[in-house]
């Protein structure tokens, strides 16, 4: 008679504790409240409003009508466990939208619509390795040390439609590669068949080329202050040897293939007499022409504001301003603002309404010059979020029209501020 119910025991524990380990389908519902179809659309849902994550590892597989969705887990602030669901979504106009959210012990594999590059060198003789993080301190500038370093000048990222990268060689500017394809390019961009860095990116390639002309400015949507009409750039120009900021710390925080992550800490950035404390984090997913940043800055006085810029070493006009509903303003400039004038190319800053102020011309010459500077309201250690755009002729015909380039540019800044609404359940 004991062993009949020893064996019954055994099968209830079993049972109960399969049921303590197997993963519980969730369903994310959302509801597009605007009258705007939005594609896609980003969708970000903190670990603490998910219930009945698995222990183990497990991954999620996001399902639409029997459709996967690609998504990703992304790790934020370096306590070594995820932090966010991400994924893009295509909402329908005043629509609700289910998801099925199921957990998988294999990762499922998707097609990259975002990634990042970086790799470096620590001699001049030595081939670039790809890195996850760098630190530069002041003296290490390719001025000072004889070569340089960094594998396209320091990172680049990209997604379907177009490529970005950031001078961290001290410069800080943000510059553009020009897609002609919706996969990633090569991870070889900027090193030659020795592993050598080297600039092999303003030839066109099949995936496209680096196409804006930067100089002296910071390209598209790289920062600086205003205090008054007083130009401080971040950073230093490529005729330096060494830099205003103390130490700049960069990493990778997330790759993935609907979201990639950067982010910049520049330890006590001393332009004139004052010390700032800079830190930005940029990011990009699928579906535009742009990429997103964030910046705060510690050490911001009464007359100060923060600067981004448009370069316009080929502008022959001013950029046209239009506020395009209460959360945003574009600041929209199409010329011919490739290297040559080869071709045209639509640059526009999407900026907070509440933040913006105005633009100014900065000077033709100096640290920071050739540049349209956007003027925003900036208080101290507070972040400033906005969208940096890019358009290219090559990458879609239309852009070659100022008011098609225009009327994207008030479409995305129109998507970014459709409201959405999350439920898990």
């Amino acid at each position: 008679m004991k062993k009949p119910v020893i064996l019954f025991s055994l099968c209830l524990i079993s049972t109960f504790l399969f049921a303590q380990t197997k993963p519980n389908n969730t369903k994310i519902v959302i509801k597009n409240t605007s009258a705007l179809d939005l594609k896609d659309k980003p969708v970000t849902i903190k670990r603490s409003d998910l219930k009945g994550i698995p222990s183990g590892n497990f991954y999620p597989l996001l399902l639409l009508k029997g459709d996967t969705i690609p998504s990703q887990l992304d790790e934020l602030n370096g306590d070594q466990q995820w932090d966010e669901l991400f994924f893009v979504a295509n909402l329908p106009a005043r629509q609700q939208t289910s998801f099925t959210l199921k957990w998988v012990s294999e990762k499922p594999e998707y097609i990259k619509r975002t990634s990042v590059r970086f790799g470096k060198r620590m001699a001049a003789n030595t081939p670039v390795a790809p890195a996850m993080e760098e630190t530069l301190t002041a003296n290490e500038l390719p001025k000072s040390i004889g070569f340089q370093r960094y594998q396209t000048d320091g990172p680049s990222w990209e997604n379907d439609k177009v490529g970005f990268r950031h001078y961290l060689d001290g410069r800080n500017s943000k510059d553009v590669f020009g897609k002609l394809v919706t996969y990633m390019s090569p991870d070889k961009v900027g090193i030659n068949a020795k592993g050598e860095v080297e600039d092999n990116y303003h030839v066109m390639e099949k995936w496209g080329r680096d196409i804006l002309a930067v100089g002296n400015s910071v390209g598209i949507g790289g920062i600086g202050i205003l205090k008054g009409n007083t130009v401080l750039r971040l950073g230093v120009t490529a005729a330096d040897a060494v830099n205003n900021v103390e130490k700049t710390s960069f990493h990778i925080v997330a790759e993935g293939p609907v979201r990639s992550v950067l982010n910049f800490n520049y330890i006590n950035w001393k332009p004139e007499s004052d010390t700032y404390q800079v830190n930005e984090t940029t990011s990009i997913w699928p579906g535009m022409y742009a990429y997103h940043n964030s910046v705060s800055i510690t050490g911001i006085r009464q007359n100060e504001n923060l600067a981004l810029g448009i370069v316009s070493i080929n502008a022959v006009k001013q950029p046209t301003v239009v506020k395009v509903n209460k959360d945003w303003v574009a600041i929209i400039s199409h010329e011919k603002h490739a290297y040559n004038k080869e071709w045209w190319i639509g640059l526009a800053l999407i900026v907070p309404a509440k933040s913006y102020l105005d633009f100014i011309e900065a000077p033709k010459k100096g640290q920071l010059s050739t540049s349209f500077l956007v003027r925003l309201k900036l208080k101290d250690n507070q972040p400033v979020n906005y969208f940096a755009v890019a358009g290219w002729e090559l990458s879609d015909p239309g852009f070659k029209d100022a008011a098609y380039f225009q009327k994207y540019v008030l479409s995305l800044a129109n998507q970014i501020a459709a409201p959405i609404k999350v439920t898990v359940k």
